[in-house]
């Protein structure tokens, strides 16, 4: 492995916040109940920071708060929160008031037993970017309040998966979810770049992480044989070097909320704790970031294909 990695590859969130002072500061988090975004609320609670979670399992998420204990002065509280259930997203806007400094877009799905949710929305694209937009959009002003940041959690799945634009939902093609998932990672990263252009002068600033590759939750429909194929495990059940524990994968999640030199800066893709270096011959396949899926009218249009898909169910803000 080495030679592969960046000195950031083996940070932990814990690590990240040392030193840092997040008494006074309000994050909300999706998925905090288990795996990188557990770690990611440890670190926050650590550093003193009042935290809510959503999450789609309510006494996993206690039982989760609960082993965190008395990680740090911070103060946390679980709410329930179903991404893909439109009405379920604004609930839970509803339960957080004051400012928020920072919103970790962390829940996210990959393979599932169901491709398309009973409204015909691919259910990678409702959970992974749509409830994501519109929760960035009920706390808008919220987030203006003093000025924060956005961190949407992205993947090395999303290259070479630029946006259809012309079959977001998967209507047209033959379902393949590995595909459905990367293209909704892309959507993430769009939607970091978009979200900065337009609110930046609100102050709010948007970014795209990615984690890197950890066993988690994420994989619990994948099977050994698939875990072989991507790499994760070899035959004998042996774990890849290139995988990284939750507190390695939730390190550049917590950098991105704290770094004083992602002041004022936004759209970006963060991998390691730093800049994601663009995809090359030499960039291990698990990483990177492909400048190719990022064009600023794709960002442009998926927004407002967004926008209206939210208009026929709820009101976006």
């Amino acid at each position: 492995m080495a030679g592969m990695v960046s000195p950031g590859w083996s940070k932990t969130a814990i690590e990240v916040v040392q030193g840092v002072d997040l008494r006074g500061r309000q994050i909300v988090i999706t998925g905090g109940s288990s795996g990188i975004g557990m770690e990611t609320v440890r670190a926050f609670v650590s550093a003193g920071a009042d935290v809510v979670i959503g999450v789609r399992n309510p006494a996993k998420g206690i039982e989760a708060a609960r082993s965190i204990g008395d990680a740090g002065p911070g103060r946390l509280r679980v709410e329930h929160l179903e991404l893909c259930e439109l009405g379920s997203v604004v609930g839970f806007a509803r339960t957080v008031s004051g400012p928020v400094d920072a919103l970790i877009a962390n829940a996210g799905v990959s393979k599932t037993p169901d491709t398309h949710l009973p409204n015909g929305l691919d259910v990678r694209f409702a959970t992974n970017h749509l409830g994501h937009f519109l929760l960035a959009h009920r706390f808008k002003d919220q987030l203006a309040e003093r000025g924060a940041r956005i961190v949407v959690l992205s993947s090395a799945a999303h290259k070479g998966m630029p946006v259809r634009l012309d079959d977001l939902q998967w209507h047209a093609r033959e379902h393949q979810f590995g595909m459905a998932y990367g293209e909704s990672k892309s959507a993430n990263i769009l939607l970091a770049q978009e979200a900065t252009r337009r609110w930046k002068g609100d102050g709010i600033f948007a970014n795209a992480v990615l984690p890197g590759s950890a066993l988690t939750g994420l994989q619990r429909f994948h099977g050994d044989a698939l875990k072989r194929q991507i790499g994760f495990i070899d035959e004998d059940g042996n774990v890849s070097e290139m995988v990284k524990t939750t507190e390695q994968a939730a390190a550049t999640s917590a950098w991105a909320v704290v770094a004083p030199e992602l002041d004022g800066r936004g759209g970006l893709v963060l991998e390691d704790c730093d800049l994601a270096l663009p995809v090359g011959p030499e960039t291990h396949p698990w990483m990177g970031y492909d400048l190719s899926i990022s064009k600023p009218s794709v960002a442009a249009e998926l927004w407002e294909r967004s926008l209206a898909l939210l208009a026929g169910w709820v009101e976006v803000t």
